[in-house]
């Protein structure tokens, strides 16, 4: 069994997954409800299936891209956990656990078409996001990156094929990116249970990280409000 933390935008979600699929899932969509609510999600979820920490044999957490405070508090406590319960760390790219979740809901819904290519969006503030690309079967046509949005992005690349767009990134895109072949998904949501797949891939192919040394992917640095004036003179 895996427990996968995901806190990488503003959802806290909590899943506990095993080869059969997911056991029990808690959320909330709360503000800044991480640091107070995960904690308690891990201790119900465990408590309400009668699993121990000592029965888990991984802590999936999500890596990012994301929010800097989100991605932080994930995965201080996602590596908590697997140094005192002596078990491996997995970290998920955030933007593969949104591929999963979009691609099995179009393949339980029989829309799965070959050619569609995948584009998860994380917002970053003004018109910039982080998305990457992924064709049908997951495979990443374009790295993870940051990048301002403008009616020209994308328009030099993938003129035969239908992109669909989804996140947290792409509602803000939808005005700007203006080509029949773009399908921009306003439904989706982000959430552990995502993670349930990728997670038991590297569980099954020993791709572990490092617990004393993992940080999150935060793929550009994090910016502070620059002091204006000293007040000590």
């Amino acid at each position: 069994m895996i427990i996968c933390i995901e806190t990488a935008t503003n959802l806290c979600s909590v899943a506990l997954c095993d080869s059969s699929g997911v056991l029990s899932l808690k959320e909330s969509n709360e503000q800044k409800s991480h640091a107070s609510m995960l904690t308690l999600f891990i201790g119900d979820i465990l408590k309400e299936t009668g699993v121990n920490a000592s029965d888990l044999e991984a802590v999936a957490v999500s890596k990012g891209p994301g929010s800097y405070t989100g991605l932080r508090i994930g995965v201080s406590v996602a590596k908590g956990i697997a140094f005192a319960a002596s078990i491996p760390l997995i970290g998920i790219e955030t933007t593969l656990s949104m591929f999963t979740g979009m691609s099995e809901k179009m393949k339980e819904e029989g829309r799965l078409d070959p050619d569609i290519l995948f584009c998860p969006m994380l917002d970053a503030r003004r018109m910039e996001v982080y998305y990457a690309l992924y064709d049908s079967l997951g495979n990443r046509t374009k790295d993870i990156s940051a990048e301002i949005i403008t009616e020209n992005s994308f328009t030099s690349v993938y003129k035969s094929n239908k992109i669909i767009f989804f996140g947290d990134g792409a509602s803000k895109c939808k005005d700007i990116l203006k080509r029949p072949d773009f399908q921009f998904v306003d439904y989706f949501a982000m959430s552990a249970s995502y993670m349930h797949k990728p997670a038991l891939r590297a569980l099954r192919s020993n791709h572990f990280e490092d617990v004393a040394y993992f940080e999150p992917f935060y793929l550009k640095d994090f910016i502070t409000t620059t002091q204006r004036k000293n007040i000590f003179g």
